[in-house]
């Protein structure tokens, strides 16, 4: 898309989908054109059983686990829901008792629609650990709710670092609570990795996935502590440890390990720079707008995420005039039958509905650069002052 002027699209979506990093189209294109099924005996099948089984060590190198630990998935929402969905039924197979699943009230909906699934279809009891209003985890609440159910608890789901106003959450200290009551504890990292640094083995389970940190879209992972054996979703071959069957796909993974281990590589400069040009960006909207209002912790936050809220407008209309005028970016909330709803998250926060509506999560990532946030800066008072004649629906 180009804007009026003729210019290329500013793009501010990067929580959405980041663009494909070099070394993860040359890693995707080097094994494209190769045969081999990877559960194959023969030549081709080991090779292709290599690119993976090296691809496996080098993530877990990069997470701090072992490279058993690793099971590849199609992205972050399959892992989500192997986590979830598995190990409830597992534990509570185990045990009748384990009813009981806590998940933090900010959860982005592949966490949330399978514990509701488990909620409203195999009768379990759904404990919604709350938050304060930057986003972040009462731990007290969530000290109290174990001690009290700690055996009926199957897992405890927390995600890393929230997708819409990028408060990152105290995983080490919610990974604690739960270790010492040996209940596994499962965390939603399809936003953290990549952007913050991520010591996988703090938690028993954890979601990744590729095209958030450059790697291609399809292609993610499913980091599960060994001995714990969650109930397989999908029933086949018995890959990835019995947990996962299906063919694995050697060149997205390959792509997968490439786009992590250059994340790495790149980490303290490139997290640095997104920082600053966020920071940029939120001072610049501040000054030059009124009535705007950042969400989220600004003291412990994803480095790519401003999330804007903007008094007197509707985010559907910013995000369409914005986009109308060459700048691309999200409101990260959901729309039914084309009525704006208000964000969970923000509501959790303790948000009106009617402001909850009037916002925008504007995201960088890796190929951002200060000429982004200078088009976002132009473009913006006009929008806005467009958006507010237009008015607030009830």
């Amino acid at each position: 898309m180009v804007d009026a002027t003729g210019r290329e699209a500013v793009y501010l979506d990067h929580a959405a989908t980041t663009p494909l990093r070099p070394e993860a189209r040359a890693a995707l294109l080097a094994e494209l054109d190769l045969v081999g099924n990877p559960s194959s005996q023969h030549s081709a099948g080991r090779r292709a059983r290599r690119v993976v089984e090296e691809s496996r060590e080098s993530i877990a190198i990069a997470l701090g686990v072992r490279a058993g630990d690793v099971v590849f998935t199609s992205g972050g929402t399959e892992a989500d829901n192997l986590a979830v969905l598995g190990l409830y039924r597992a534990r509570r197979s185990e045990d009748p008792r384990r009813t009981r699943v806590i998940a933090s009230a900010v959860e982005h909906h592949a966490v949330l629609d399978p514990v509701d699934w488990l909620g409203e279809h195999e009768g379990a009891e759904i404990s919604w650990l709350p938050v304060d209003d930057v986003g972040r985890v009462d731990l007290a609440w969530l000290k109290a709710e174990l001690d009290e159910h700690a055996d009926e608890v199957a897992l405890v789901t927390v995600m890393w670092a929230n997708n819409e106003i990028g408060t990152v959450q105290p995983v080490a200290e919610v990974a604690t609570l739960c270790a010492d009551r040996g209940i596994p504890f499962h965390s939603d990292a399809v936003q953290a990795v990549g952007s913050l640094e991520v010591d996988a083995s703090v938690v028993d389970s954890l979601a990744l996935s590729g095209h958030k940190f450059g790697a291609p879209v399809g292609v993610g992972a499913l980091v599960l502590r060994r001995g714990l054996s969650p109930v397989p979703l999908v029933h086949g071959g018995g890959q990835e440890r019995e947990i996962r069957s299906g063919t694995v796909d050697a060149a997205g993974i390959a792509s997968l390990a490439a786009a992590l281990t250059a994340s790495m590589a790149d980490f303290d400069v490139r997290t640095a720079r997104i920082a600053r040009l966020r920071d940029d960006l939120v001072a610049h909207v501040l000054a030059t707008v009124d009535g705007v209002s950042r969400n989220g912790d600004p003291s412990c936050s994803l480095p790519g995420i401003a999330h804007l809220s903007f008094e007197g407008c509707e985010g559907d209309s910013l995000l369409l005039l914005l986009d109308a005028a060459g700048v691309e970016c999200s409101r990260g909330s959901a729309c039914s039958a084309g009525v704006p709803q208000p964000s969970h998250v923000m509501l959790a926060l303790g948000v009106e509905p009617v402001a909850a509506r009037g916002s925008l999560r504007l995201s960088l990532g890796w190929s951002s650069t200060d000429d982004d946030v200078a088009r976002l800066v132009e473009a913006l008072p006009a929008v806005v002052a467009r958006a507010r004649r237009a008015g607030v629906g009830r």
